[in-house]
């Protein structure tokens, strides 16, 4: 059932662009898309690392930011993203080597995260000579990768959702591997994963690469989807977004962050076309989510189904018996 599920899935994502009935929802599924990405990169610190980020969207704004730059200089897409990306990596090591060094985990680590964020949100808005300041840079044409033009909607939105389904693909390889195991060991217990002799600052770092890596993809894509890139991208607000949408969607799970990615992007895109105080609704959402599903949607989705299914499983077995409930 779950890999029918899962090939029923892929079917109705990949023929969007026929049935979408226009280019603003494929524009909005190819949003989702690359949210999501950032978010599953974001959720390998949060749900398998048990590391709080609030500086993430720093690491989407240097990638976009070094892009952008490197196509206004002249050079080709396929060097503006390997090194964006390799600069991505760069700055995650420094990001990390920081935060953890100084911290750890817990409150700290959230602390120097967002100072870090901070930071980057203030050279992007004040280093004008390199960033082009609140005014932004833009792109002028999106890449084609063997021969296929993105400057399509519908082409754009397959090439995201490959790399989401890539993103995706490693994250499942990632959670059952060996190290998905040592990471979740050391968000649980890393004192004695640390007596076991496993090396929970290295574990905890590589995590956190893994997670800008993404991160720099989520941003790449970003740029190329509004074809703009301004500080507002690696804004606090950018980070705290998409930590929601982790946490609403539920952490450490493969579709939580999916299903969180959803719930912002339609809610801001949307429903803001029909609801003036869609702020309001989206934060009462979030608000019923951590009340009345504290683990996140998908976990509380699970749970209430199979809650169904054993209240239902005893009726349906007495019935087929004949024999009269006992009371």
């Amino acid at each position: 059932m779950k890999r029918l599920a899962l090939a029923a899935a892929l079917v109705v994502l990949a023929a969007l662009p026929l049935w979408a009935g226009g280019t603003f929802y494929i524009n909005i599924g190819s949003q989702i898309l690359l949210y999501a990405v950032f978010a599953l990169g974001i959720n390998i610190l949060v749900g398998y690392a048990g590391l709080v980020s609030l500086g993430h969207a720093g690491l989407l704004g240097i990638a976009a930011y070094t892009a952008a730059r490197l196509l206004n200089g002249g050079h080709g897409h396929l060097a503006a993203v390997a090194l964006a990306l390799a600069l991505t990596l760069a700055a995650a090591a420094l990001f990390a080597t920081l935060a953890l060094r100084g911290s750890g985990s817990g409150i700290g680590f959230v602390m120097i995260t967002l100072a870090i964020g901070q930071i980057v949100w203030g050279v992007a808005y004040r280093w004008i000579s390199i960033t082009n300041g609140d005014n932004g840079m833009s792109v002028g044409a999106r890449p084609s990768p063997l021969g296929l033009s993105l400057a399509s909607p519908a082409h754009f939105y397959w090439a995201t959702l490959v790399v989401f389904l890539a993103a995706l693909g490693s994250m499942a390889i990632l959670v059952a591997s060996p190290f998905g195991a040592s990471l979740r060991g050391t968000r649980d217990q890393p004192r004695r994963m640390a007596a076991l002799g496993y090396h929970v600052w290295m574990i905890r770092f590589l995590a956190f690469l893994l997670s800008g890596l993404w991160s720099g993809v989520a941003g790449l894509l970003f740029l190329y989807y509004n074809q703009f890139v301004s500080p507002q991208a690696v804004a606090l607000t950018a980070s705290a977004e998409a930590l929601l949408m982790v946490i609403s969607g539920g952490s450490g799970t493969l579709l939580g962050p999916v299903v969180g990615a959803a719930l912002v992007v339609v809610m801001k895109n949307v429903a803001s076309a029909y609801i003036e105080r869609w702020n309001f609704v989206l934060g009462a959402i979030f608000v019923a989510i951590v009340v009345f599903m504290p683990e996140g949607l998908v976990p509380g989705a699970v749970r209430l189904w199979r809650r169904a299914i054993l209240q239902w499983t005893p009726r349906a077995a007495v019935a087929a018996s004949g024999e009269r409930p006992v009371r």
